[in-house]
């Protein structure tokens, strides 16, 4: 290479200091998004309510964010990407004081619908922010962090929330989201981006169609299990003919998504603006690595589900216990995220996705051999770990990979393509494998019973195995002694048999989603061949924010 083309390669590399704001954003949301969970507890407890009230914080935010993302998308390329940024900042700060200072279960539901409307915006900001102010190693680089980010706020959620929720309350997780939405602000004012285009519309029809789309999904998804996954449930609010609500959410989710697309296509003909421009799935690599997006997402959703649902509900563990558990994994996943991008010079996108799915493949089916009810086992240990390894590789690759195909311009439309890919995948994760492990339990429960004697027909019939579900051994002795006629040698006994099950039921899950990982080797295999090449740099001029 001559001096004169290294000249203007050495002028283009920028400070990290912006992107410290950018990182500390992407922590900002999913810091939020990790402390939900472990705040459940003491919402329960503060308000009165049940925990699936209490969960409904979490359903809504990931609902607000995903029903709004593409719009968000648009809303910054007309104003402009800094100045909205330090707004939405500024709600997501808001936010958090709703949760400290809630008084019902009420204000913490509309404090993450608030905290969601404003990541709706954050998340395609951040893509839009690092293509206007990096390009080239340093996007890669930059990129790659966002998805080390995602993991670091997972450890670290885990570890203070888990602590502050046992030894003081869930209420202070929050003023650390608080005091990290100001330093996000502050550093907001080193970023340069351009002051927005008032002459970009927004497709309201289209929001309206994707928005409700996804709000259909995620609700159908989120209720499989309480409300049946075919059938009404008891617990259903209505049914059509007996069949449960959450199928026909499903179905029309899926129609909804269909007319949007079919509605942005017919408006990209006729040259109007759509509401996300389509051209960047353009070609069936970029299709590909929206479909390995969603399936690592919801893989890695599935696990976080699993291993919490495990330690927390059947062993009757502490939060704090449960963020050690974790920990390899989360850990894993923020390190490889991390350093994967120096593997993009020697090995194209292809070449990594496959090997990492065959990583998370390999580490499903390990895992569902040697699992048993201690997590702490060392086998178990290197399980998480290799998974971790390959999702945290792929996590970040096929984001590089849509940013990267994509010019700068439209950076916000990739990024709110990820935003309602990475929410919809969290949602439809976490559904269904929980809906799969209770139905494999029931299953298991069902037939177990049948092949010991020793439990008697009377005391079956005072079970509801139509209402099969995952409880501690503590809790279980508890319902068996008050409500029903079991002797202690009877409740031991079915202590122990469903014990067994529910470990029969997470080995069989774990081999069902190791099935799913193997499958998505066939769309990592259309991932790009070449190495991953930098964003144009833009065409207009960019000035400080």
């Amino acid at each position: 290479m001559t001096t004169e083309t290294a000249i203007p390669t050495q002028a283009e590399r920028r400070s990290w200091v912006p992107m410290i704001g950018l990182f500390l954003a992407q922590i900002l949301m999913s810091f939020n998004v990790a402390a939900l969970p472990i705040s459940i507890g003491g919402m329960v407890a503060d308000f009165g309510v049940a925990p699936t009230v209490a969960s409904s914080t979490i359903v809504v935010y990931g609902l607000v964010v995903a029903a709004l993302v593409m719009t968000g998308a648009k809303l910054g390329q007309r104003i402009g990407w800094v100045l909205i940024f330090r707004c939405v900042i500024v709600v997501f700060a808001g936010s958090s004081l709703m949760m400290i200072f809630s008084q019902s279960v009420g204000w913490a539901i509309a404090g993450q619908a608030l905290a969601g409307a404003a990541a709706a915006i954050i998340v395609p900001s951040l893509v839009a922010l690092i293509a206007e102010n990096y390009s080239g190693d340093q996007q890669a680089t930059a990129i790659g962090s966002l998805g080390s980010a995602r993991a670091l706020s997972g450890i670290s959620a885990f570890l203070i929330g888990g602590t502050l929720g046992t030894l003081v309350g869930w209420r202070p997780v929050f003023m650390i989201v608080f005091a990290i939405a100001i330093v996000v602000f502050l550093f907001s004012f080193k970023l340069r981006s351009d002051h927005g285009d008032s002459s970009v519309s927004i497709d309201f029809v289209a929001s309206i169609l994707i928005g409700l789309a996804i709000m259909s999904l995620t609700l159908g998804f989120n209720n499989l299990n309480g409300w049946g996954a075919f059938l009404a449930s008891v617990g259903a609010p209505f049914n059509v003919m007996g069949v449960s609500p959450a199928p026909i959410l499903i179905l029309i989710g899926i129609m909804l998504g269909q007319a949007f697309f079919s509605w942005t296509r017919r408006r990209m003909r006729a040259g109007k603006a759509p509401l996300v421009d389509l051209s960047v799935l353009g070609s069936s690599r970029e299709r590909a690595a929206v479909y390995a997006m969603f399936i690592v997402v919801a893989l890695e959703a599935a696990l976080n589900f699993t291993v919490p649902l495990y330690i927390q509900i059947v062993q009757g563990r502490t939060p704090f216990e449960t963020s050690l558990a974790m920990m390899p994994f989360n850990l894993t996943v923020f390190i490889t995220a991390t350093l994967v991008v120096r593997f993009y010079r020697r090995y194209s996108p292809r070449t990594i996705g496959v090997a990492a799915f065959t990583l998370t493949t390999a580490a499903l089916t390990w895992l569902s051999f040697v699992v048993t009810n201690n997590w702490e086992t060392i086998p178990t240990v290197f399980g998480l770990v290799v998974f971790g390894i390959g999702q945290g590789a792929l996590v970040t690759l096929v984001f590089n990979v849509l940013v990267t195909a994509a010019p700068a311009e439209l950076a916000g439309d990739v990024g709110s393509i990820r935003g309602s890919t990475q929410n919809l995948a969290s949602a439809v994760g976490t559904a269904v494998v929980g809906a799969l492990l209770v139905a494999l339990l029931s299953v298991g429960v069902g037939r177990a019973v049948l092949e010991h004697p020793e439990l008697p027909e009377e005391l079956v019939a005072q079970v509801d195995l139509d209402d099969v579900n995952f409880v501690s051994n503590a809790d279980l002795e508890e319902v068996l002694l008050s409500q029903t006629d079991a002797t202690p040698e009877q409740v031991k006994q079915a202590v122990q048999l469903n014990e067994e099950q529910r470990l029969q039921a997470l080995k069989l899950g774990l081999l069902v989603l190791a099935g799913v990982s193997a499958i998505a080797m066939v769309p990592a295999s259309r991932l790009p061949r070449y190495k991953p090449h930098e964003i144009p740099a833009p065409d207009h001029e960019v000035t400080e924010g």
